[in-house]
C-alpha cells in the first residue's frame, strides 16, 4: 500500500541501526538511496547490497555529517545522480556518557554536532531542492529522552530536544509543500545501546520499564519513519511519533 516508487531518500547514518533498516525498507517500498555514512564502509557496502537485491539504486556518500559543507556535497552528488531528493531522514547520531561538572566540554561539542548540527547541515541543503519540486518529506530521529531527559545523558537530551523544536519549528515554516516530523524511539536494539542491553540484568531492567515487554529491533523504527513519509501521512506534519512501547506516555 505504501508506495515511493522512483522516489530518492537521502538516509544520515545509513551505514548500521535504524539508518540501514530505513535505507532497506524504503527500497523495498520503491525508493532509491542516497546513503550517508561517516566511516564503516563495509557494513555501507552491505546495505548497498541489500537496496540492490530490492530492485533499486543506492549512492553511498561518505563523510562528516557534522561538517555543512559535506551535506552540500552529498546533496549535490545526489541531484547530479537521481536528479531530485524527495526524502531526507535525519538519522546519525551518537550516545556517549557525560558527568555533568566534569569538564566533558568535546564531548558536549560532538554529541551537538553529531546529533543537532548534521540535521541543520542535510534540512537546510536539501530544502532548496524540495521548494523547486515543490514537494518533500524530512524525517528527523529524536528519542523519549529530548522529552523526559536522561541523567548521564543531558547531553544528548539536549540534543534530540533541540530536534523535537527543530520539528515543530520546520514544520510551520516549510508548510505546505514539505511536510516535517520526528520519530522518536526510547530503547533500540542496535550496536548504540549494546553496552546496555549485552548485560542480562540491565537488559532485564530495561523490559521492566517497557509495558510491551520487548526490547525493538531497528525495523521496528523503520516502519513508522516509512509511514511519514509516504501519502498515508499526507496531512501529517509537526507531529513527534514515540515508537517505545508505551515506556513513556506523552500527550
Amino acid at each position: 500500500m505504501i508506495d515511493l516508487t522512483d522516489q530518492v531518500a537521502l538516509i544520515t547514518g545509513g551505514s548500521r541501526g535504524i539508518g540501514a533498516a530505513c535505507a532497506v525498507l524504503f527500497a523495498q517500498a520503491g525508493a532509491d538511496i542516497g546513503l550517508a555514512y561517516h566511516s564503516r564502509d563495509d557494513e555501507a557496502r552491505v546495505v548497498k547490497e541489500k537496496i540492490e537485491q530490492r530492485g533499486r539504486q543506492a549512492l553511498l556518500l561518505k563523510g562528516d555529517v557534522s561538517e555543512y559543507a559535506t551535506a552540500r556535497n552529498h546533496v549535490k552528488q545526489l541531484v547530479e545522480a537521481f536528479g531530485r531528493v524527495d526524502v531526507l531522514v535525519n538519522n546519525a547520531g551518537i550516545w556517549t556518557y557525560l558527568e555533568t561538572g566534569g569538564g566533558q566540554e568535546s564531548e558536549w561539542d560532538r554529541t551537538m554536532a553529531v546529533n543537532l548540527k548534521s540535521a541543520f547541515n542535510y534540512t537546510d541543503a536539501v530544502v532548496p531542492v524540495m521548494k523547486k519540486a515543490g514537494r518533500g518529506n524530512i524525517i528527523h530521529i529524536s528519542s523519549t529522552a529530548g522529552q523526559r531527559g536522561e541523567a548521564l545523558h543531558s547531553h544528548y537530551a539536549a540534543s534530540k530536544g533541540g530536534i523535537i523544536a527543530y520539528t515543530k519549528s520546520l514544520a510551520v515554516e516549510l508548510a505546505p509543500a514539505i511536510r516535517v516530523n520526528s520519530v522518536a524511539p526510547g530503547w533500540v536494539d542496535t550496536d548504540m545501546s549494546d553496552e546496555v542491553l549485552s548485560d542480562p540484568q540491565q537488559r532485564a531492567e530495561v523490559l521492566r520499564g517497557i509495558p510491551l515487554n520487548r526490547v525493538p529491533t531497528a525495523e521496528d523504527l523503520a516502519g513508522p519513519v516509512l509511514f511519514l513519509a509516504s501519502d498515508l501521512a499526507r496531512h501529517i506534519t509537526g507531529e513527534i511519533l514515540n515508537v517505545n512501547g508505551g515506556a513513556v506516555l506523552c500527550g
